[in-house]
C-alpha cells in the first residue's frame, strides 16, 4: 500500500504541479506585459515571444538534467580510472581496442543490426498487407501486436522457457525441445549452440518488433492513393506487381523510418541478452558488456567508455531518422 500511495501522490503532485506552473507563469507574464493599456500591442508581441518558452522550459530543463548532463558526465568518467580518482586520458579507449570481448560485442551487435531490422520490417510489411486483405485482419493485427505490450525482460523469460533444456530421459518442459523429442530427435541446449544462439536471441526481438513495424506500415499502406492502385490493375498488373512496384515504392520513406527506429532499439539491446544468456556462450553485446564493467566490476571508467562508443554508434542513425521524419512532415 505504501508503494501505491507513493505512486498516486507522485501522479497527483505531478499533474497539479504542471497546471500550477503553466497557470502561474502565464499569470506572471500577463502581469509584466499586460494585454491592455496604451502599450498593449507591444506587450502582446513580447509576451508571445516569451510564452512558448514557458511551456518548453521545464522540458528543456529535465532533458538537460537527464540526457545532456549524463552524456557529459559519462565522457568525463571515461577519461578516469575505475574509481574516478585519477585522470587516465584515452587509456580506457585504448584498452577497448585491444579487448577481445569488446570486439565480440561489436561483431554481435553488427549481426543483430543485419538480421533484426530486416526481418522485423519484412514480417511487419507482410503482416500489414495480408491482414488488410482478410476479414479477421483486426484480430490478426491484435495478436501480432500483442508482444509489444510485453517488456523485454518478460519476453526473455517466456522465450527462455521455450528454449529450456532438460537432460535426456527427463520430461522436456521447453516447447522447442518437446517438439524435437516428439519427432524422434535429441534435445539441444539451444542457448549454448555457438553461433546459432545469437540467432535464437534475435528471434525474440523480431517477435516483439514485428508488431510495431506492422502498425506503422499498415497506416502507410492505407494512405496510398487508390487511383494509382486502380490504374495499375487496369493496366494488367498482378497483385504481386501492385505490391512490389506500386505500393512499396510509395511507402519507402516510412519503411526507412521503421528500419532505423528498430536499428536504434537493436543497438541498445540489453534486457533479452541479460535475461537469457547474460552475454555468455559468445552472445555478448555492447549494452550488456557495459553493465558488466560498470556495475559488476565497479569500473566506472571502462563502463563509461563503452557507453560513449554505444552513443556514437546510435547518434548518426538518430539524426538520419529525424531528418527523414522532417522531410515526410513537409
Amino acid at each position: 500500500m505504501d508503494l501505491l500511495w507513493l505512486a498516486v501522490s507522485t501522479i497527483v503532485i505531478g499533474v497539479f504541479g504542471c497546471v500550477a506552473w503553466f497557470w502561474g507563469s502565464n499569470w506572471i507574464l500577463d502581469a509584466i506585459y499586460p494585454p491592455r493599456g496604451p502599450n498593449a500591442g507591444d506587450n502582446i508581441r513580447r509576451a508571445n515571444v516569451i510564452r512558448p518558452w514557458l511551456f518548453l522550459g521545464p522540458a528543456i530543463l529535465f532533458l538537460s538534467l537527464y540526457l545532456v548532463y549524463p552524456v557529459i558526465g559519462s565522457f568525463w568518467a571515461s577519461l578516469h580510472n575505475a574509481s574516478g580518482s585519477q585522470f587516465v586520458g584515452a587509456d580506457n579507449y585504448v584498452w577497448l581496442l585491444g579487448d577481445a570481448k569488446f570486439w565480440e560485442s561489436m561483431r554481435n551487435n553488427l549481426f543483430w543490426l543485419l538480421v533484426v531490422p530486416a526481418l522485423s520490417t519484412l514480417f511487419g510489411l507482410l503482416a500489414a498487407q495480408l491482414t488488410d486483405r482478410i476479414k479477421w485482419g483486426s484480430i490478426g493485427k491484435s495478436l501480432i501486436f500483442m508482444p509489444m505490450a510485453i517488456s523485454f525482460v518478460g519476453a526473455g523469460v517466456i522465450w527462455k522457457f521455450i528454449y529450456e533444456y532438460r537432460e535426456e530421459g527427463e520430461s522436456q518442459i521447453g516447447l522447442l525441445n518437446a517438439i524435437v523429442t516428439s519427432l524422434g530427435g535429441d534435445p539441444q541446449v539451444w542457448l549454448n549452440l555457438i553461433p546459432w544462439n545469437n540467432f535464437f536471441l534475435m528471434i525474440v526481438l523480431v517477435w516483439i518488433q514485428t508488431g510495431f513495424a506492422m502498425v506503422i506500415l499498415s497506416a502507410a499502406l492505407r494512405g496510398i492513393p487508390e487511383e494509382t492502385i486502380e490504374a495499375a490493375i487496369l493496366d494488367g498488373a498482378s497483385p504481386m506487381q501492385v505490391f512490389f512496384k506500386i505500393k512499396v515504392p510509395q511507402i519507402m520513406g516510412t519503411i526507412a523510418v521503421v528500419w532505423t527506429t528498430i536499428t536504434i532499439t537493436v543497438l541498445k539491446v540489453f534486457d533479452i541478452v541479460f535475461v537469457m544468456t547474460n552475454g555468455q556462450y559468445g552472445t555478448q553485446v555492447l549494452a550488456n558488456y557495459m553493465y558488466d564493467w560498470a556495475f559488476r566490476a565497479n569500473d566506472a571508467g571502462r563502463g563509461s567508455a563503452i557507453v560513449i562508443v554505444l552513443m556514437l554508434l546510435v547518434t548518426p542513425i538518430m539524426i538520419w531518422n529525424i531528418v527523414n521524419l522532417r522531410k515526410e512532415a513537409r
